[in-house]
């Protein structure tokens, strides 16, 4: 039997209705649930049971105005609760989403990607010094960025690690995807950021998503495709049903 954690004019709230109403809350619930954040909830559910009580003292539910609400309330759920009934037997096996996988395997190409290590400074001549010494073997590129570039990535030797096409500044994305396995910059890549010597690491390219990696994916974008043609052909019936004539 859950807690009982208060008692209001004789009605008990447990710790079950504390977990209720957070669980109503959705995943903004896990911020109350905490030992504050429950004794709040807890405050708030006394209050409402002060309130449905008072409402019943004083007859509230006798009032027109209630019974009309009421009404809308009762009516908007049976709305719900018929949507619900229409789509219940929609389902999606492993084998429709195998049988979609199998048939749009163009959909689910992995994009090309590359790992790349950068060094950044805020100046040509910087740059161009810095590649210089490179070049020559006085230091490596992990060292020199480790010394003398100003991104973060400076701590990992410059590695970006891996990354797409689009995801970085158009003039760095340009540069790093024309460039071959081990090459540096010829010259620096000047973008917003200031002026940047690129080493690319390795490249990868594009292949065929896994059906195991992707197989929830599919089978939720099915089921909700399903849904819908469900909600719609119920729809259509009911109109044939219950002619509808629209004034505008």
């Amino acid at each position: 039997m859950s807690k009982i954690l208060a008692n209001v004019g004789g009605m008990p709230i447990t710790e079950d209705d504390v977990n209720e109403f957070l669980a109503g809350l959705g995943p903004r619930g896990q911020s109350y649930n905490n030992p504050e954040g429950r004794k709040a909830v807890l405050g708030q559910l006394i209050n409402n049971k002060l309130l449905l009580l008072d409402a019943r003292r004083n007859l509230l539910e006798a009032e027109p105005a209630f019974k009309a609400e009421l009404a809308k309330l009762r009516e908007n759920l049976l709305i719900s609760y018929a949507a619900d009934k229409a789509i219940s037997s929609v389902s999606v096996s492993d084998k429709d989403a195998e049988g979609y996988y199998e048939q749009n395997k163009e959909r689910f190409m992995s994009e090309d990607t590359v790992n790349a290590s950068h060094i950044l400074v805020d100046s040509e001549e910087k740059a161009l010094e810095l590649l210089a010494k490179i070049k020559s073997g006085d230091i490596s590129f992990e060292e020199a960025a480790f010394e003398n570039s100003t991104c973060p990535s400076k701590e990992n030797g410059g590695n970006l690690g891996d990354f797409g096409k689009g995801q970085m500044v158009p003039e760095f994305d340009t540069a790093v995807f024309a460039m071959e396995i081990g090459e540096i910059s010829e010259a620096p890549v000047k973008t917003q950021f200031g002026y940047h010597l690129i080493k690319l690491n390795s490249k990868k390219a594009a292949e065929l998503m896994p059906f195991a990696e992707i197989a929830p994916e599919i089978k939720e974008a099915l089921l909700q495709e399903k849904r819908r043609a469900a909600y719609e052909s119920k729809i259509n019936q009911l109109k044939i049903l219950y002619p509808v004539d629209m004034t505008i």
